[in-house]
């Protein structure tokens, strides 16, 4: 056994050599971030933060808001107005009774609700007719890590046309069951064709439900073109809404347990004697406290900070997250989508045909020399049936936009 002792010894340390080496490597190795947290600040594939941020670019007049309050308290949005939305994007759409009825009292005044999430509370089933199909929903967690895929469409009417959209991550959708479609009107569809994104009306409002909420991710926008999407499933709120606030109430809420909420919340704490006693000393502490302040003082004037515009800023982020992959073609696509749309806004030239009257009319308008509109239009006309875009190319259409924009 002694002479084997040296193999075996060389044997164990060459394998101790390797284990190292490879985890080495693999400590290396970038692993994306595969939670899925809907956060409208969080910029991981599951984030929001391109959603959130494209809203100023869809609804140009609306003032932006954000809101994690629950219905009827919020402080950006009246419930005696109209002209106003509400974006819920969530895993778990679970109000109450209370709150449902006070999202339908919001939207009868001619304001718009649109949630979107892979699964519905009995409440709001109820209440809004429906009933999800959840038997397709992954919940183990070594199911949700899978990447499925994820297959949706938008119906024509009421877009202009049926278009299908995917992307190679995860999918945790589902799909209506049971739809009245006397009253509901179907918007999208899965990849089975059954609904997954219906219109219900209430009074001079609109509530809108969408169950594949992975598809307002960045994840899903930034996979060629899929944003899109997220515009035409928006286009359906109206663009002269005056606030749109981005709702992230239920992600942070729970189910809560439906005997506690009748017996009342006072009712629930009365049972545990410590809480009930420290719900007690807080009251009267608080009570003791203003009837001391109650003494009449300055009030702090509050420093006034000018608006920062943040428009550049993300137009830089998603430049950039389209320049890092490489993906030339795409990023001119929508340098030129941007440039099609600055013309149409400012100078109400229609874009369909770019031909030699409209280079001469945008010439006249805006002032800019006509060799370059010309170089621009040609571009843009290039890219259809271009098979790819060099950073040369990129960077001389750069040139080209940023020149006419300082002249125009």
């Amino acid at each position: 056994m002694k002479k084997y002792t040296p193999y075996i010894l060389t044997f164990l340390l060459a394998g101790a050599i390797v284990a190292l080496f490879l985890t080495g490597n693999n400590k290396n190795k970038k692993i994306a971030d595969q939670r899925i947290t809907l956060r409208k600040h969080d910029k991981i594939p599951y984030g929001t933060y391109v959603a959130y941020q494209t809203l100023s670019h869809l609804f140009p007049a609306a003032t932006i808001y954000s809101n994690r309050d629950e219905p009827g308290y919020w402080d950006s949005l009246s419930n005696y107005e109209d002209g106003q939305a509400l974006i819920i994007i969530t895993g778990q759409f679970n109000p109450d009774e209370s709150e449902m009825k006070k999202l339908i009292g919001f939207i009868e005044k001619g304001n718009d609700v649109f949630v979107s999430a892979r699964t519905i509370s009995y409440n709001a089933g109820d209440i809004l007719g429906c009933s999800v199909n959840t038997s397709d929903i992954p919940y183990l967690e070594e199911e949700t890590s899978k990447n499925d895929s994820l297959h949706i469409s938008l119906n024509d009417p009421p877009f202009n046309q049926k278009t299908s959209y995917s992307y190679p991550g995860k999918k945790l959708d589902a799909t209506f069951l049971n739809i009245d479609e006397t009253t509901t009107e179907i918007l999208g569809e899965d990849v089975k064709g059954r609904a997954n994104f219906i219109r219900l009306r209430a009074g001079k409002g609109n509530f809108y439900i969408h169950l594949a909420p992975l598809a307002f991710t960045n994840y899903f926008l930034l996979y060629k073109d899929n944003i899109s999407y997220y515009e035409k499933a928006l286009s359906v709120i109206s663009r002269e809404a005056t606030k749109v606030v981005w709702d992230e109430y239920y992600l942070n809420k729970k189910f809560l347990d439906e005997n506690d909420k009748k017996k009342g919340w006072f009712s629930v704490l009365s049972r545990y004697p410590g809480l009930k006693a420290a719900l007690l000393t807080a009251i009267f502490t608080l009570l003791l406290y203003v009837l001391m302040e109650m003494r009449r003082k300055q009030r702090i004037i509050p420093k006034i900070t000018r608006p920062k515009n943040d428009s550049l800023d993300f137009v830089k982020t998603i430049g950039r997250l389209y320049f890092d992959k490489g993906d030339h073609k795409n990023l001119s696509r929508k340098m030129s989508a941007y440039f099609l749309e600055h013309v149409r806004n400012k100078y109400k030239l229609t874009t369909g045909a770019l031909d030699e009257d409209f280079v001469k009319t945008l010439q006249f308008k805006s002032g800019a020399e006509e060799h370059e509109i010309r170089g621009i239009v040609s571009f843009i006309r290039y890219l259809d049936d271009a098979p790819g875009i060099d950073h040369q190319q990129l960077s001389n259409f750069h040139k080209q936009l940023e020149s006419f924009y300082k002249k125009a």
